[in-house]
């Protein structure tokens, strides 16, 4: 029998939701376009199946997740997927950091910076650059928010944009709604 993962990890678990998800087969056509089923893409992942149970909702979501994590302005894809992790750490979201610490190293190849991060938590020592934005995606993400003037002003100072200081801000946000809604829609398994 499977257990549940507590602990972080840049091997993905298995997500288990709590409520059966949609059946691919017998989706309405609402539920199919929400989820962009396509005839080459039916690999639809489990979370998204029981979201699509809210097909109003998710045919809003998914193109603004698209649009956030996937922008081809502002910050880099890694240092947005730095902030989806920084979140998923305050928030406690194994599965979430899980994916995207690994997509952090998949696009940098710096898997020092999550081994700091899974290894000292909120106290890692990372460079100063990235160091910034861990930390202010980190203090954006608990409630009510900690970031203050002197952590949007570290980030500038070490060179992002207000764009990418933007993106940063949005990357984070967005992992606190996806974190929330994993938690409660169900949670990450050992295979």
């Amino acid at each position: 029998m499977s257990e549940v993962v507590h602990t972080f990890t840049t091997k993905v678990p298995r997500w288990q939701p709590y409520v059966v998800p949609v059946d691919l087969a017998t989706a309405t056509d609402e539920q199919r376009e929400a989820m962009q089923v396509t005839p080459s893409n039916k690999g639809i992942s489990p979370y998204v199946l029981t979201l699509a149970h809210d097909p109003e909702s998710l045919a809003v979501r998914s193109p603004l997740f698209n649009l956030i994590m996937y922008g081809k302005d502002g910050l880099s894809s890694g240092e947005r997927e730095l902030g989806a992790t920084a979140a998923s750490i305050v928030n406690r979201c194994v599965y979430c950091a899980a994916v995207h610490a690994s997509r952090f190293i998949s696009h940098t190849k710096r898997t020092d910076v999550i081994d700091a991060i899974f290894g000292d938590g909120l106290d890692a020592d990372l460079e100063e650059h990235l160091g910034a934005i861990f930390d202010f995606a980190a203090r954006l993400s608990p409630t009510p928010p900690e970031a203050t003037e002197a952590d949007a002003q570290a980030l500038a100072d070490v060179g992002l944009s207000e764009l990418e200081s933007l993106d940063l801000v949005l990357s984070s946000a967005i992992f606190g709604w996806a974190n929330r809604l994993m938690h409660t829609l169900g949670e990450p398994m050992a295979d």
